[in-house]
């Protein structure tokens, strides 16, 4: 009920909710940028209830603290130790093995901050458990959030990921400064400056 009302509050302030997923998959990750601030993630989660997308997100462990680690898991997320830089893609990967349902939410971004690329850990989630890359946004500009796109990653980063950035590349973040639209470089491409 606090959801539904929310959402109408959120349509009141001029936000439209985009997408038609009249059948959405029984797993997906939900690809979330722009992402800049905390709103994002209050508006977005509020565009995956209305497009009646249920979902999972990944926190950092730091934030799971007592009593905050009931309303973070009541809500769906899932700690991460960000300090451990391997195995959580064989982990995500047999998460979404070991579940019927899943829609997870992941923001490449990595970070509020500016950032020279995406992280790519998504796609290659998204490539081996074999689901597909739903794009949501937010469009603080237009006052649009939602699922424009649906991906399902071929094995041809390079180009998935042009696919991808050509998609994010209008968007407008809420702090347009922090947000990096060129999300994607290859392992021999050099960082910009």
């Amino acid at each position: 009920m606090i959801t539904k009302l929310l959402i109408i509050i959120l349509k009141n302030l001029g936000w439209t909710i985009k997408g038609e997923l009249t059948q959405p998959d029984t797993k997906c990750i939900i690809v979330a940028a722009p992402h800049t601030s905390n709103w994002d993630y209050i508006i977005g989660r509020l565009a995956c209830y209305d497009l009646g997308l249920p979902l999972h997100y990944l926190i950092k462990k730091e934030a799971c603290f007592f009593p905050l680690n009931f309303i973070i898991k009541g809500t769906g997320g899932i700690p991460i130790d960000r300090s451990k830089r391997t195995g959580l893609i064989p982990k995500l990967v047999a998460l979404f093995n070991e579940h019927d349902h899943l829609h997870l939410m992941i923001t490449p971004e990595g970070t509020r901050s500016w950032s020279n690329k995406w992280k790519t850990g998504f796609y290659h989630i998204a490539l081996g458990a074999k689901v597909p890359l739903y794009l949501g946004y937010l469009d603080y500009k237009k006052k649009e959030a939602g699922i424009g796109k649906i991906i399902h990653p071929s094995g041809d980063i390079q180009h998935d990921m042009q696919v991808i950035e050509a998609f994010y590349r209008d968007k407008t973040a809420l702090y347009p400064d922090q947000y990096n639209s060129s999300i994607y470089q290859s392992e021999d491409a050099s960082n910009p400056p």
